[in-house]
């Protein structure tokens, strides 16, 4: 363990709001305003540390948030599909007894970035060894996402979208009020990650994100690009603000997640006026 891991783990063991202060200052280099925070990460921060309102308690369930999509909006609003859920546990053994395809993904109920890539028959001993790890809350734990904390601590497989040498773009789009702010566009996540941010009429920005490269410009969206923009913005109109995750597969749209902690907060803007652009857009709710 080096010096600046021994550092970020004693961090997150303290009180969570001295925790949130210091992540803050270990990532930006400043201590964020609370009580009037102004830029997006400042928002997002202050999200995690005050806000405990019921519409945020399911949102970062994977398995619940597939309930509400279904339930609220249809298994296909607007054209849009829900990757089927092939099985949900805790004991991978179990799989071992399910009519999995040549082709699928586990992934933890109640966290972030976290998948595995699975072929055929499950490996049950591989598998134990991920389950371990990932059973555990690290997002509600040591980043103090409070939402995450109310997922259930399961493992999910889905259906492979896309190839499975090709996972398809991911296209996270950001709502404030119901209304699309801008789009970040991603590609090659697990192996040349890039990313480039879009407004909603597709003019492509110059603006960086975390440690990330920047994807080249496409001249044109996809074809089912507006239809994005209208399912996300329904998807994200009862908050106010959500990340809404959508992947376009051969034409098609597929439900990701919803997102109401991006990056913790932690990541920084190149330039970083963008992300006092898109705190300006975010009204917080009267705490």
């Amino acid at each position: 363990m080096t010096p600046r891991d021994a550092l970020w783990g004693v961090t997150c063991k303290l009180p969570s709001n001295l925790s949130r202060r210091a992540l803050f200052f270990y990532c930006h280099g400043r201590f964020p305003r609370v009580k009037n925070p102004i830029t997006f990460n400042e928002k997002v921060n202050w999200r995690i540390l005050k806000d405990r309102r019921e519409i945020l308690t399911w949102t970062c369930d994977k398995l619940a948030m597939k309930d509400y999509v279904s339930n609220v909006y249809g298994a296909t609003t607007h054209g849009m599909r829900i990757p089927r859920t092939l099985w949900s546990g805790i004991d991978v053994r179990e799989l071992e007894n399910v009519d999995l395809p040549e082709h699928w993904v586990l992934k933890p109920n109640h966290r972030s970035g976290r998948i595995f890539f699975g072929h055929g028959k499950p490996d049950i001993s591989v598998l134990q060894e991920i389950a371990e790890s990932w059973l555990r809350s690290a997002e509600g734990l040591d980043l103090h996402e409070w939402a995450y904390l109310k997922a259930r601590p399961l493992l999910l497989a889905e259906e492979l979208l896309g190839a499975p040498d090709s996972p398809p773009s991911d296209y996270k789009f950001y709502i404030f009020g119901g209304e699309v702010a801008a789009v970040e566009v991603h590609a090659d996540r697990f192996t040349n990650h890039r990313l480039r941010w879009y407004l909603p009429d597709w003019t492509p920005l110059e603006v960086t994100y975390g440690n990330c490269q920047l994807l080249p410009a496409e001249p044109t969206p996809p074809g089912n690009f507006k239809g994005m923009i209208t399912i996300a913005g329904e998807l994200g109109r009862s908050f106010d603000f959500m990340r809404v995750d959508l992947y376009s597969v051969d034409g098609d749209v597929f439900f990701g997640e919803l997102t109401p902690y991006p990056a913790s907060g932690l990541e920084q803007f190149d330039p970083a006026s963008f992300d006092s652009e898109l705190g300006a857009k975010w009204e917080l709710p009267v705490n």
